[in-house]
């Protein structure tokens, strides 16, 4: 950076990230009482003709923000797009790479409820061009799923997937949601287990959450597992995930080998997306002038078939600022557990590393963050599915040992068999636990740490580094 520049002077060329696709279809049979996405139940026939062309039109006006660029996937999100006949989603894809080159192989994703599905239908959506599917299964137990207001049961959601396995599709998510009302680790590994016995190639594992405007919100339900008992759900699911050979490669995804979603991994490598439908929202990076702006529709469907492909069809456009990419791509990026290249921040951002060397800087020495291999990524101990702790102590078992940094994931106290061990909260995804000292091994003995025996670890993840 020049000694002129100011800290976030775009003085990197912009190179346009991949680019991908997001459609939404708004309705579903009926709204569920968690969601806060721009959902609509049905009241009547859908007015299909009229939002494909919409979604067309929209399209359509968009192009100039990407001519000459390739599709690498494409999302269809709701609502509920499995509502949406295979003929439908066949003229949309149609029409869509007509306008835009998509890559030979890309993903196109459609989500499902398994409360929708029908013999045959998935077979039809194969041959329109979907080649994932993404299942809103939610929970295999059929108690919390009427809690959750989901118009499937488990039978329901264990034969839709089969069906669509039978029709075949090789390329299937499952959602499963965890810490329900009513719902205790047995129910929860319950459900991984049963979602595991389908063999999909990948399952997005995540808590529920009580979002604003939403009924669960302004009603919440009873019986919600505490944070613990959360925390100790999510620990016991994500062992099972990895035992059974879902890899986890982001806060609450988990795949097969090669089989991590791409439309996602664009998102979170703060790549570039065409959004269109009601209420959708698109990014894109224009190298020709530096600027990366954000637009997005109409929420109500019924005003966006209205005004789709005039400039009333954009509800909304604004310019992300050099000085609001670091914030942005970091809220993206970060979610990664291999974290990102710094050459990749500066081709997304258009600004130097160094523009944010000293906020590194910080966050490396205080252990939040760490490079290795040429990437900067969060440390392994941050990872929520670390749940192995050793307890290492001084060459001489008798001499105390000192307080561990808890910023770089020690525990705080000499290692004692007496002791209450407290995790901080940079060792966690969530606020500290306390942990017995029974439950760990005897400092009678030296453990050493496997990466630097000459250093106490207290209790340390067993795959971190030791601290310096």
């Amino acid at each position: 950076m020049s000694a002129t520049a100011t800290p976030f002077e775009a003085t990197v060329a912009l190179m346009p990230p991949p680019l991908s696709l997001y459609i939404h279809i708004p309705w579903c049979v009926r709204k569920c009482p968690y969601c806060d996405f721009n959902s609509h139940g049905l009241k009547g026939a859908m007015p299909v003709d009229a939002y494909v062309a919409a979604l067309l039109g929209d399209l359509d006006q968009d192009l100039p923000l990407a001519w000459g660029r390739t599709v690498h996937s494409v999302f269809f999100g709701g609502g509920t797009p499995s509502l949406f006949p295979p003929e439908a989603i066949g003229a949309i894809l149609d029409g869509a790479s007509a306008r835009l080159r998509f890559a030979p192989g890309a993903e196109i994703t459609l989500e499902t409820n398994p409360g929708t599905a029908e013999h045959g239908r998935f077979r039809n959506y194969l041959a329109a061009g979907v080649n994932r599917l993404s299942f809103g299964v939610q929970s295999f137990d059929d108690t919390c799923l009427k809690r959750l207001g989901r118009i499937h049961d488990s039978a329901e959601a264990d034969a839709a997937v089969k069906m669509a396995q039978d029709d075949g599709f090789d390329n299937i998510n499952l959602d499963l949601m965890y810490a329900l009302p009513g719902q205790d680790r047995a129910m929860a590994e319950d459900d991984v287990a049963r979602a595991v016995s389908l063999a999909p190639t990948h399952i997005s594992h995540y808590q529920l959450t009580l979002e604003p405007n939403t009924l669960f919100f302004a009603r919440p339900p009873r019986g919600l597992p505490d944070d613990d008992d959360a925390w100790a759900i999510q620990e016991h699911c994500q062992t099972m995930l990895a035992d059974a050979g879902y890899a986890q490669y982001e806060i609450s995804a988990y795949a097969r080998p090669g089989r991590q979603c791409r439309h996602n991994l664009n998102y979170w490598g703060f790549g570039d997306y065409l959004g269109i439908g009601a209420g959708a929202h698109g990014k894109l990076s224009l190298g020709h002038d530096g600027r990366i702006v954000r637009r997005h529709k109409p929420r109500h469907p019924s005003a966006y078939i209205d005004a789709a492909g005039t400039p009333a069809g954009i509800a909304g456009e604004e310019s992300v600022t050099p000085p609001q990419r670091p914030f942005e791509f970091m809220l993206n990026a970060l979610r990664l557990l291999e974290g990102f290249d710094p050459a990749h921040f500066e081709q997304r951002t258009g600004l130097p590393i160094d523009s944010i060397g000293a906020a590194l800087a910080r966050a490396i020495d205080a252990g939040w963050l760490e490079r290795l291999d040429g990437r900067i990524r969060p440390p392994p101990w941050a990872s929520a599915s670390t749940t192995t702790w050793s307890v290492c102590s001084w060459p001489e078992p008798t001499t105390s040992v000192p307080a561990c940094n808890a910023s770089r994931g020690g525990i705080i106290g000499p290692c004692s068999s007496s002791s209450t061990w407290r995790v901080p909260t940079a060792a966690r995804t969530s606020r500290p636990r306390s942990i017995p000292a029974t439950v760990m091994p005897s400092t009678s003995k030296t453990v050493r740490c496997a990466v630097d025996p000459s250093r106490c670890c207290c209790a340390f993840p067993m795959t971190a580094r030791c601290p310096p």
